[in-house]
């Protein structure tokens, strides 16, 4: 069986299907979200949001729905067991402050919080103790996905920008547990 690296990285699906580490992160959004959202709403984002998937063969499509569903599974109950480590080879770099695939990954979860979002401002309303912790997590994310920008900003204030990337990158794990824990409580108690 194919393994979702292997479907990935063949050439017909290059520029149609997100690459593996912003698959991963949208995964993470899609298991992260405070209401399951059925897979067939968010699958089609994968392939760029169009009708139909840019699969010629229907076991590879099913193979690969399958080995997305299961990345699922695994996430969603390791952010609820609190559990959840960023994948091998997503790390931090010298030169580059980020990997390519710790920043495709925040693309990723940036991106399919979009899609989670109006469940996410219903529990979490601005001006709520939640908000600010949604919020912290979103800038954490978006700070690890443009790194330069972050900072050229954090050295404006007088901050030095590098130390604060090693903690947000080591904290990203425990806030994706925490805010996936607290919006399922939320959910589960309305």
């Amino acid at each position: 069986m194919l393994t979702l690296h292997d479907i990935l990285t063949q050439p017909e699906f290059e520029d149609k299907l997100l690459n593996e580490a912003k698959s991963r992160g949208f995964v993470a959004a899609m298991a992260c979200a405070p209401n399951i959202l059925p897979p067939q709403e968010w699958l089609p984002f994968l392939w760029g949001g169009e009708e139909v998937a840019p699969f010629s063969d229907g076991e590879q499509l099913e193979t690969y729905i399958q080995h997305i569903i299961d990345m699922w599974n695994q996430y969603r109950s390791s952010f609820l067991e609190g559990t959840w480590v960023w994948p091998e080879g997503y790390d931090l770099d010298e030169e580059e402050i980020v990997t390519d695939s710790v920043r495709d990954f925040c693309e990723g979860v940036l991106q399919g919080w979009q899609l989670a979002r109006d469940d996410w401002e219903v529990l979490m309303p601005e001006e709520s103790q939640d908000n600010a912790l949604l919020g912290g997590v979103l800038l954490s994310l978006s700070m690890l996905y443009d790194p330069e920008t972050a900072l050229t900003t954090l050295n404006e204030q007088g901050m030095e920008g590098l130390d604060q990337f090693e903690e947000i990158y080591a904290a990203i794990p425990v806030m994706l547990c925490g805010l996936t824990q607290r919006g399922v409580a939320l959910a589960e108690a309305q």
